[in-house]
């Protein structure tokens, strides 16, 4: 594995919230009473005390605080005077401890935040959406039910008891419903400890099971009025639907209150031992003293995890030789370590050739960072058997600026020692994650073109994807029972953590080594079952074969016009102030556009317009889609309001942003594609996301207009046209469809004739729309609730149209039925071309998760055969293009688009061998559709 920078270096905002409030109390409860030297009793402190120290160690942060109730009255109150009344006070021996815990948390250095009249969990909610506004992430260290609402991706949870994550399958096993609707199902069941009221007799299961069948609480409400079928569960509905209302009230946490001190005041500081010290010692906390290294007056020691390097996400490569040998498949008679050091260049050619000998050799790499277009290679790790590994360091201490440690090798020796073997076509290399250690070998002077290779995270993705992750320590517990050593233990963890340039030898052989023997015994156990689940042909044809092709994309990266996004971002700026003055003449006044509160005011206060609703503080709702009923239905301030935001989004997320991404070496942006990170086989881009820059306004638009060809070349997109629903066509087999898709028609307007029997000429656009709408959410399963939503009709309106579509088309019926029973029969289904996804909670006794993981199932099948589509495209087109002697390179892969850069004089042509490439990836009962453009930007050739 890689070593990660160092804490301090330039990080995603990453802020660590803990939920002080809900610890104490937690603590007070599970440690036995103990007192100072005073008398004081110090439970719950020293249990808070411990609890931080911990965190501040072992979880990195780049921002950190800790959040209180400032008293027990807030707006709540003022809603409901009952909201908490049944609590009891405080034990009178934990009072004193409350001001001892921020004392705590003030000789730590962490900031302690709270604000009368909001609760800690409304402070929490309001940090969360703040940094996710920021495009930052967020943990909250709490276990407390009612913090699970805001768990959505850049939002996660942390029990600081278990030290175990809490997530969304965390959530659906608690609730039955996902974050976002824990909010309706707490509504109807009511809390107890806080004295909110819900609806007698609804319990979690009850609630979870409503909200599958009706989606929202006011629908769950509106049901019982007209539609529900009589019982107590309906009366119950009935008779306390204004006590469901305001129970929801009490449940939302509020994500706009004033924030006490900006994020950028939270920034993580080294705890000092002047300031803590004192502190210890009036508490008689010597075991903490003493573990944090203040007895002895040694250094603070190195903590135990960290949020290491997630090299489990991209890689791939081939060979079909040696097969693996079962008898040393797990490796049982070979133990993990003691591993060697080779200090010479003797010794490590020595090595090289027991992996001549062997006709294997597993290859990691470690290197200063976690970028493969600028980290630099400290060591090498190899393996030749189970338990016969070491571990080349190259260049330790010497990237830190001290003096080259003795007993290692000189880079260029050791690289120039390996090149042979890499290109023995009698060796099989062995990595995990190759594309990113080649991309590192590469820069170190190992030429292109390592072959044969195999990967063993492809290996398993090839066969698992979806059922767990692929990394190096997952599988190893999975698959050889062993645990594997983990880099922080060679690098410590949070502010104690080096580069692994700077770690000892010994410990760095002792993870290194082990890193690659893990690997080869993984390929031992894990290639044979390529055969068995037939899926040899998806890995050696596509997944590895892609390792170089998206190594190659990488490596070239995408030509930005940082100044048109300046200016872009000067226009965003422009229109913004432009629009503020246009809103405030509307609104009779100028007002704070940014403040959901003065917006809801002049809205539904001053300007009278029907249809706001009051969110729990009392302030009018104002998000997206109440501005979008407005604007819908002729109000100008909303719609105006609607177009600010979409620029400030703009601004902030893109038109800024991705000049930060701009390499500074070779003035473009290298996307990261990751290759074992989804279900259905699909690729995601990171660092940065390239996949979701907006296309569907003007000015998302105009961002790709920023992305362009260097002088004296131009851009091809090539995109495949309705690639979803052509397969559905092909694996539906619907006649229909397919006569359609094979004349060319338009098959939105084609499909609004058949289910609602209007003649195709001169159809109107909102009939075309609602046919669109079908066509697509049928893909992923859309409910009657989803598409009213969607449509802004009727739920029975929005259910006939569904049930329409199916009595004209029910092959399309069948295929779910039958897709969802391959799911429950074997837990995955399988796309056109045997990819195995698979589908977690398709047997779940939950009915919300069973539902979910159904629509996992229609969807797959289809996504990912989009995606096995494209990649086999991928794999062919550098050879195609080669051979029509064209020079142009693939940059980018946006689902169903790929984008190249060639020179002008080529780029017809270019486009041409593209389009029959992409066209001929695959035969399927409907004709593949290329879509191709050619232009200076990519806005101009997409």
């Amino acid at each position: 594995m890689t070593d990660a920078p160092p804490a301090e270096a330039a990080s995603p905002l990453h802020l660590i919230l803990i939920d002080g409030s809900g610890f104490i109390f937690r603590a007070y409860h599970a440690i036995p009473p103990m007192n100072r030297p005073d008398g004081t009793q110090v439970n719950a402190v020293y249990g808070f005390t411990n609890m931080l120290a911990r965190l501040l160690k072992d979880h990195v942060g780049t921002h950190f605080a800790v959040i209180f109730d400032a008293g027990r009255m807030t707006f709540r109150n003022r809603l409901y005077n009952d909201y908490k009344a049944h609590r009891p006070p405080p034990p009178d021996d934990l009072i004193p401890q409350f001001a001892l815990v921020r004392e705590a948390t003030e000789a730590f250095d962490v900031p302690a935040i709270e604000l009368d009249d909001w609760e800690a969990d409304d402070l929490i909610a309001s940090y969360a959406a703040e940094v996710g506004r920021l495009g930052g992430r967020c943990t909250i260290v709490s276990s407390d039910k009612d913090l699970m609402q805001l768990i959505r991706p850049g939002v996660e949870m942390l029990d600081p008891m278990k030290q175990k994550p809490i997530g969304e399958a965390e959530v659906l096993e608690k609730f039955g419903v996902t974050p976002d609707r824990v909010i309706e199902v707490q509504a109807l069941i009511g809390d107890s400890v806080d004295n909110v009221p819900g609806v007698p007799g609804i319990g979690p299961k009850t609630a979870a099971a409503l909200m599958a069948e009706y989606g929202s609480l006011e629908a769950i409400l509106a049901a019982a009025q007209d539609g529900m079928k009589p019982s107590k569960r309906r009366d119950a509905l009935i008779e306390h639907a204004e006590a469901a209302r305001l129970s929801r009230k009490l449940v939302e946490l509020c994500d706009h209150v004033p924030l006490p001190k900006p994020v950028e005041a939270l920034l993580a500081r080294e705890w000092t031992q002047e300031r803590l010290q004192p502190f210890l010692a009036q508490q008689g906390f010597r075991s903490i003293a003493t573990r944090l290294g203040m007895e002895t007056g040694r250094a603070p020691v190195p903590p135990k995890s960290m949020e290491s390097v997630d090299r489990s996400a991209p890689f791939g490569a081939p060979a079909p030789h040696p097969e693996p040998d079962a008898a040393r498949a797990t490796g049982d008679k070979a133990g993990f370590g003691p591993y060697q050091t080779i200090d010479s260049l003797e010794i490590l050619k020595a090595f090289l050739a027991e992996a001549t000998r062997e006709g294997l050799l597993a290859i990691g790499v470690e290197t200063d960072g976690v970028d493969a277009v600028r980290a630099a290679l400290v060591g090498l790790a190899l393996a030749v058997r189970p338990g016969r590994a070491a571990y080349v360091p190259l260049r330790h201490d010497l990237l830190a600026g001290a003096s080259l440690e003795a007993g290692q090798i000189d880079p260029g020796e050791a690289v120039a020692a390996l090149v042979p073997v890499l290109a023995d076509p009698g060796v099989l290399k062995i990595f995990h994650n190759a594309k990113f250690d080649l991309a590192v070998l590469e820069r170190a002077g190992v030429p292109a073109g390592t072959s044969p290779l195999d990967d063993t995270m492809l290996i398993s993705y090839a066969q698992d994807a979806g059922r767990h992750g692929h990394s190096v320590a997952e599988l190893s517990e999975l698959h050889l029972g062993h645990a594997a050593m983990g880099l922080e233990a060679a690098t410590g963890t949070g502010r104690a953590r080096v580069t692994f340039a700077t770690v000892p030898l010994d410990r760095a052989t002792a993870y290194a080594a082990e890193d690659a023997d893990i690997t080869l015994r993984l390929w031992h156990a894990l290639r044979p079952g390529l055969r068995e689940t037939k899926s040899l042909a998806l890995y050696e044809l596509m997944e590895r074969p892609l390792v170089p092709v998206l190594l190659a994309m990488e490596q070239a990266g995408v030509s930005v016009d940082a100044a048109e996004l300046r200016r872009l971002s000067v226009d965003f700026s422009e229109r913004m102030a432009a629009q503020e003055v246009e809103i405030h003449k509307l609104a009779g006044r100028p007002f704070n556009l940014g403040s959901p509160k003065q917006l809801g005011e002049v809205l539904f206060d001053e300007m009278n317009l029907s249809g706001g609703k009051r969110n729990k503080t009392g302030a009018w709702g104002t998000d997206a889609s109440v501005l979008q009923d407005l604007a819908d239905q002729g109000h100008e301030l909303p719609e105006r309001l609607l177009q600010w935001r979409q620029l400030a989004k703009l601004k902030s997320t893109y038109t800024d942003a991705l000049i930060e991404e701009i390499d500074p070496i070779t003035k473009r942006v290298h996307t990261r594609f990751a290759m074992a990170a989804t279900t259905t086989g699909r690729l995601s881009s990171t660092e940065p996301n390239l996949q979701n820059i907006p296309i569907r306004t003007e000015e998302g638009g105009r961002i790709r207009r920023a992305f362009v060809a260097e002088a004296g070349n131009l851009l091809i997109s090539a995109d495949y046209s309705q690639i979803e629903l052509r397969l559905l066509a092909h694996v539906a087999d619907l006649p229909v469809l397919r006569e359609s898709f094979r004349n060319g028609e338009d098959i939105h307007a084609r499909t609004a004739s058949e289910v609602f029997g209007v003649p195709m000429a001169g159809m109107d656009s909102l009939t075309r729309r609602r046919a669109k709408a079908i066509n697509f959410g049928i893909i992923y399963g859309i409910s009657a609730f989803g598409l009213a939503r969607q449509l802004q009709i009727e739920a029975g309106q929005a259910k006939r149209y569904i049930e329409a579509y199916f009595e004209r088309y029910p092959g399309i019926r069948d295929y779910m039925e039958q897709t969802k029973e391959e799911a429950r029969r074997n837990g995955f289904v399988l796309t056109p071309f045997g990819r195995r996804c698979w589908i977690p909670g398709i047997a779940d006794k939950n009915g919300a998760r069973r539902a979910y993981a159904e629509r996992q199932a229609i969807n797959a099948p289809l996504q990912g055969g989009g995606a096995d589509i494209i990649k086999r495209a991928m794999v062919r087109l550098p050879a195609a293009l080669r051979a029509a002697g064209l020079s142009a390179r693939m940059l980018l892969q946006v689902h169903d688009e790929l984008m190249f850069e060639a020179p002008a004089a080529e780029a017809a042509a270019t486009a041409e061998i593209v389009r029959r490439v992409m066209q001929e990836a695959a035969e399927l009962r409907v004709p593949l559709v290329v879509e191709t453009g050619i232009g200076p930007s990519w806005a101009k050739a997409h």
